[in-house]
């Protein structure tokens, strides 16, 4: 990967750049001519020579923000100030006194002293915060892939070099400029070039680029190894799915496939004398196990679509009571289930087949877990903006804590021995596409009750 400067980041450096002596040149005018208005109010109190070191409150403020250059010419300014204003003769550039050119002297050299070690104090504090912020990134997120055009046109600035280039990886890249490698653990996991560099950047390189290559080199590399712990973790939950979904083929097609196979066995014999009533059994058992087949598969294909977010709704206004009827026409044990509707059943806004599929799923799962001389219930109830449908079995109940995990695919809670784990995590899926939502509310040895709460609107 190659990380550059961007063209925007450029023009907004050049820019800065083209104002940045303007500003200074504007600066150090100002301060200049307020430290000589202070010399003036302070000059009938203090003697003249004494004041003159005032001018470094002039000359550092600049050495800090705009460096060397500027502030020697801040020096030179101010002895030029000092000279003109205060030391006799007045209003002109001699001096009557030779001690007066040994103070100006040691003003100047003063000033230069000062402004260099101003200068470098504020290299070193701008090298230290790019460290510092590389570092911070490093330990905070761990990842530096997308930040490394701004790491680059930072570091440019601190190395004094027109540019900055980092390339990720092993091999040896092609091109000019100086090329420094990124070390992590004894491989080269990165290279850093710098092209254009400026007139003593030298020891600024010697003295940042060690420990800039050092922090970049662990930088890359530990995202590198997150990247390959992801990437790991995908595959074993892959690994993990489709575990899964084989033991859901192993169970829930083998078993409906057996007794497909051995009812069809059975009428295709010719040595076996069947009556009507036998042969009628063998057909519904057949017709039974294949629409379990049917199902089994429906839901996988479902969930599929699901996962992979091909399950657009198509809504449109329906009567709560109408869906209900139809995903009641779907079951086929549909006598076990009483419903209490409301005087005017309300309407919803969804869509109608994913809607009955997730009623299905719901009213199969309370069907499957409830006693056979039980009846399971499903009550509509009338929120400000929801429709709830409260399906109540009285099976043995959720545990607490598996009343999140059974909507997860190919999970069951811990009472569960039947089925793929599929009806519920689908029911949930189409439910969420359609702005809806399912929930569970049971305690143990007490049945079950899930809710689904649809969104309400005007028939």
């Amino acid at each position: 990967m190659n990380a550059t400067r961007s063209p925007a980041l450029l023009e907004r450096r050049h820019s800065a750049g083209l104002m940045r002596p303007v500003v200074g040149v504007l600066v150090s005018a100002v301060l200049v001519t307020a430290v000589t208005g202070l010399i003036f109010a302070l000059r009938p109190h203090v003697p003249v020579l004494a004041l003159g070191i005032l001018y470094l409150f002039a000359v550092i403020p600049v050495a800090v923000v705009w460096g060397l250059v500027y502030a020697l010419l801040v020096s030179v300014a101010s002895m030029l100030a000092f000279n003109f204003f205060f030391l006799p003769p007045v209003h002109s550039f001699t001096l009557e006194d030779s001690s007066n050119w040994l103070a100006l002297a040691v003003f100047v050299v003063t000033s230069v002293v000062v402004s260099e070690l101003a200068a470098r104090s504020r290299r070193r504090a701008n090298e230290s915060a790019l460290l510092a912020e590389i570092a911070a990134s490093l330990l905070e997120r761990g990842e530096l892939t997308r930040d490394l055009d701004r790491i680059a046109a930072e570091a440019a600035g601190a190395l004094q070099v027109e540019r900055a280039t980092i390339v990720v990886g092993d091999e040896q890249p092609a091109g000019e400029g100086e090329r420094h490698p990124l070390m992590a653990g004894g491989r080269r996991v990165g290279t850093i070039i710098l092209e254009g560099p400026s007139q003593g950047s030298a020891a600024a390189r010697r003295r940042l680029l060690p420990a800039l290559a050092s922090l970049l080199g662990v930088a890359i590399d530990r995202e590198r190894l997150a990247g390959e712990a992801l990437e790991a973790e995908t595959l074993r939950r892959s690994d993990a799915i489709k575990t899964a979904v084989l033991r859901a083929v192993s169970h829930d097609l083998r078993s409906p496939l057996m007794a497909i196979l051995t009812s069809a066995s059975a009428l295709a014999r010719t040595d076996l004398e069947l009556d009507r009533e036998d042969t009628r059994e063998l057909v519904t058992t057949i017709r039974g196990e294949a629409e379990r087949l049917d199902r089994v598969i429906a839901n996988l294909l479902d969930l599929s679509r699901l996962e992979a977010g091909a399950a657009e709704p198509r809504p449109e206004v329906w009567p709560i009571d109408d869906l209900i009827g139809q995903a009641l026409a779907q079951l086929t044990d549909d006598a076990r289930i009483e419903v209490e509707l409301p005087q005017e059943p309300p309407a919803v806004r969804v869509d109608a087949q994913q809607i009955e599929r997730v009623l299905v799923n719901l009213l199969e799962n309370a069907l499957k877990y409830s006693p056979a001389d039980e009846q399971v219930r499903v009550q509509i109830l009338e929120a400000a903006n929801r429709v709830l449908v409260r399906v109540i079995d009285h099976g043995p109940g959720i545990a607490s804590e598996d009343r999140e995990q059974i909507f997860e695919p190919f999970q069951r809670g811990t009472d569960d021995r039947r089925g793929a784990g599929l009806g519920l995590a689908i029911a949930r899926g189409f439910a969420e596409a359609n702005e809806a939502r399912v929930w569970a509310e049971s305690r143990p040895g007490q049945g079950a009750t899930f809710v689904l709460a649809l969104p309400r609107t005007e028939p």
